[in-house]
């Protein structure tokens, strides 16, 4: 069986879409080998790129807190993106993310199924539309999919929940609680499908 630092050693020379030509570095999945939870997010951001590492930066942090008002630890589950080189368009100083199209996420789905199938996880999370489209091969509205539990096209288990950079982008506070809270009762749900 192939191991997931085999993989990410791959992944660092990916040359598979045109992504690779403006991003610092491939930003790999982390965590354990041998995680129950993988937790799929969108695509690296800013600060993901330049430190070469998922989940670093203000969502990162959001994702974080979450994770510990769920009573989950972030060392024991694996996190990774959808896809693995951050798109964006240049707005003077400012690197602006840019949405991954269906081409850069269909030809970057083989690095997700090379991690999901060396870790075996129970429980596979997409957080937000982009992570779900390449779990499934298609688009997948998360409202209606929210809250249950669902069987990704290879066959795993799963849930689908907001990206946690959705929260930060709330205006009003209310909202933003509401929001939250539905993201913690999400992670929730991932962890308790671990004992059926």
């Amino acid at each position: 069986m192939t191991t997931l630092s085999h993989i990410r050693a791959e992944a660092e020379k990916c040359t598979d879409c045109p992504l690779y030509k403006h991003a610092t570095q491939t930003v790999f999945g982390e965590g354990p080998a041998r995680a129950q939870i993988v937790l799929v997010g969108e695509q690296p951001g800013d600060q993901e790129d330049l430190a070469g590492k998922p989940f670093v930066g203000p969502a990162g942090q959001m994702l974080d807190r979450a994770l510990d008002d769920a009573e989950i630890e972030r060392k024991k589950v694996y996190i990774t993106n959808a896809v693995k080189h951050f798109k964006f368009e240049p707005r003077g100083k400012r690197r602006i993310h840019s949405k991954p199209n269906a081409a850069e996420i269909k030809i970057c789905h083989q690095w997700i199924a090379r991690e999901l199938s060396a870790i075996e996880p129970d429980v596979v999370v997409a957080m937000g539309a982009t992570a779900a489209q390449s779990l499934t091969g298609k688009g997948m509205p998360i409202g209606k999919n929210r809250g249950r539990e669902l069987t990704w096209a290879d066959g795993r288990r799963g849930i689908i929940t907001v990206h946690p950079s959705y929260l930060l982008r709330i205006p009003d506070a209310e909202s933003k609680a509401r929001e939250y809270k539905a993201f913690v009762r999400d992670l929730k749900l991932a962890a308790s499908l671990l004992g059926k």
